[in-house]
């Protein structure tokens, strides 16, 4: 994610953010504004635990009232992409929001808790503004096309908790179901895209990306020993470990069900985020180890 400097560039706000409808760009530039101060504060050495705490407040009241503004305005134009775009909305306030404020009141408003929520929230606000909300008004196609049902989505939910669970032996959460492709890690990620050729002759890409912390706090537990940096060993561990972190998915998702791995390949998080250029995943859900890390899951058809 980089350090708040960094950051801050990636907040200002540009005339291409625009949607077109005055009262969605002044929310929405206003939502800028409060992100752009909450990394300056985050950035601060002497910040108060207090004042985070109470932006962040703001930042998610002025952002429910935006989703409910922005949500009446689609209704009264009959937008018919409604219902997927409060989905996105109805994700970030029940699940995305709060498991990023449990972490921070879990590590007392830290820098590197802090940096997780401004890094989430900076490139939801992006991504959001600049592909679904310009969809509104039909400056370009909106990216999420194929939908699962919300059964089929538990179930996946529950398979890679319980199976990240045993992995990293920590308690896990479900930040997002619908990742699409924000910059969550404070330091380094390794990424793995997982090839699979099923029966059918369908080609199905599995996509694990793991926070350095969750990588260092995974091998140290399996070793017994603390590991400090990611080097070949590391990787080559990690590479070993997504494969079969896929197949115990097995038993419990259908995707990659019958599937032959033809190929691991590691890539830079810039490679994966490519992924998202057309359209996002169908399965693409972002979660948190207890404080370890983060580990997000793609798998696109």
């Amino acid at each position: 994610m980089g350090d708040g400097c960094i950051m801050m560039k990636e907040i200002k706000w540009n005339d291409r953010f625009n949607v077109g409808v005055e009262s969605i760009d002044s929310a929405h530039r206003k939502l800028f504004s409060i992100v752009g101060k909450l990394i300056a504060l985050n950035a601060d050495e002497g910040k108060q635990q207090h004042a985070c705490r109470e932006g962040i407040k703001y930042f998610k009241s002025y952002t429910m009232k935006h989703f409910a503004d922005e949500e009446a305005y689609m209704r009264s134009i009959n937008y018919p992409g409604l219902a997927i775009h409060k989905s996105l909305h109805d994700s970030l306030r029940d699940k995305t929001l709060p498991a990023l404020e449990a972490e921070m009141e879990a590590n007392d408003y830290s820098t590197e808790s802090v940096g997780h929520f401004l890094g989430i929230c900076v490139g939801w606000l992006n991504g959001h503004i600049m592909v679904e909300d310009r969809a509104i008004t039909g400056k370009n196609p909106h990216k999420w096309v194929h939908q699962p049902d919300d059964n089929e989505l538990e179930n996946l939910e529950k398979a890679l908790s319980q199976a990240l669970e045993s992995l990293s032996q920590a308690d896990v959460d479900v930040i997002s179901r619908r990742y699409s492709g924000e910059e969550f890690s404070t330091g380094k990620t390794l990424c793995f895209r997982l090839t699979y050729h099923t029966e059918k002759k369908k080609t199905i890409r599995i996509y694990l990306v793991y926070e350095e912390s969750l990588v260092l706090h995974t091998l140290s537990e399996i070793l017994g020993k603390d590991i400090h940096r990611i080097d070949q060993t590391v990787i080559t561990a990690m590479k070993l470990l997504s494969e079969q972190f896929v197949t115990r998915l097995k038993t419990h998702f259908p995707l990659t069900e019958c599937g032959t791995l033809e190929r691991n390949d590691m890539l830079t998080f810039e490679q994966f985020v490519r992924t998202f250029d057309k359209e996002y995943p169908p399965y693409s859900l972002l979660l948190g180890a207890e404080g370890k890390g983060y580990f997000t899951f793609c798998a696109q058809t």
